[in-house]
């Protein structure tokens, strides 16, 4: 007779265990199915591209920062010196108060009538107290004079105190804008060592190829600006922007650098301010104070060589135009003073100085 058991039942322990271990296998299929996949090199180049433009941006208001941080320097040491200056005034003037004063007190002692009366020579006296009215006068009037000089002193030590002020605050924001930069950078170094040592290679070689490429443009000819032979030609710029231009085309091939103003390394506003300099010509640091100065060319097809030329909708990089078409610039991060093609760029306008 067969025997009729019950199959043995799995324990409670046993049961959440196998669950749990179900459970986590799905969690991770899920997880890996869910997961990102590793970005392409191409993928990797275009996030690089975006953190190098962004930390461009970043760069501009970080020039503005050090500019107006170096104007301050000079607005407080200035008034500094006025107040030290206005000081010794003061206190010269409160001398020489004190020296006449001095001398009232050794010839007042008495009443002036009762000095009259005494006085062996009444006519000498006379003359003496005329004279000790012109002092007085003289006492009053340098009383009004040190009174105007106090006021004038504190109002110049509150102005000072207050760009002391505005410097910190501008030294504050400097600080800030170092940092969002080197943020950018470093985020853009992760990406880039997130790739192997071949595609890195490759895509190194790639920008090494564009360097080169941008030390020989097809620039067309000089002259007017037309279309001859399917050839693109440009103007020449004024004597002033061809002064700078020639200083310009003197560094293809600097490498970029954020911050820097040369001459072995720039950013997009300080290699244009640097070529300016070059013609004797000062012109602001920042693209965007740049793009205020000169006569503002709208249109491309009225470009000159040697014009400067804004990208971008703030204005955040500028470079010099260099006819058919093309822009010498400081790029990026990576890159080198070189030509690229002015298309590359949202373009905005063109100023000529």
């Amino acid at each position: 007779m067969a025997s009729h058991r019950r199959a043995k039942q799995p324990s409670r322990a046993r049961v959440t265990v196998l669950t749990a271990t179900a459970a986590a296998a799905v969690a991770l299929t899920s997880q890996t199915a869910q997961a990102d996949p590793k970005p392409s090199k191409s993928e990797v180049k275009a996030k690089v591209d975006k953190l190098y433009d962004e930390a461009a941006q970043a760069t501009e208001k970080l020039n503005g920062a050090k500019e107006q941080q170096d104007k301050l320097d000079k607005q407080v040491d200035a008034l500094q010196d006025k107040v030290a200056r206005g000081q010794d005034e003061l206190n010269t003037l409160r001398d020489n108060l004190g020296s006449v004063a001095s001398a009232q007190y050794r010839s007042g002692g008495m009443d002036p009538a009762l000095q009259l009366f005494l006085s062996s020579n009444p006519e000498s006296y006379l003359d003496q107290a005329s004279a000790l009215d012109q002092i007085g006068a003289k006492q009053t009037d340098a009383i009004t004079e040190i009174q105007a000089k106090q006021r004038t002193l504190a109002q110049q030590r509150k102005e000072a105190q207050q760009k002391l002020g505005d410097l910190a605050d501008t030294r504050k924001q400097l600080g800030t804008k170092k940092q969002e930069v080197q943020a950018k950078l470093g985020e853009a170094q992760k990406l880039l060592n997130s790739l192997t040592a071949q595609e890195r290679a490759q895509l190194k070689a790639e920008e090494d190829r564009a360097n080169r490429a941008g030390a020989r443009p097809d620039l067309g000819k000089s002259g007017e600006t037309a279309k001859q032979g399917g050839e693109t030609t440009s103007k020449p710029g004024s004597q002033r922007a061809s002064s700078a231009y020639s200083a310009a085309q003197s560094k293809i091939g600097t490498p970029y650098v954020y911050g820097a103003s040369g001459p072995n390394s720039f950013d997009c506003s300080g290699f244009t301010s640097w070529a300016f300099a070059q013609a004797d010509i000062s012109i602001p640091r920042t693209s965007q104070a740049q793009s205020g100065i000169g006569q503002r060319i709208n249109s491309q097809s009225d470009l000159r060589v040697g014009d400067l030329v804004f990208f971008y909708s703030d204005l955040h990089h500028v470079g010099f135009y260099a006819g058919n078409g093309q822009v010498l610039h400081s790029p990026r991060t990576g890159a080198v003073v070189r030509y690229e093609s002015m298309n590359n760029m949202p373009y905005q306008f063109g100023v000529r100085v």
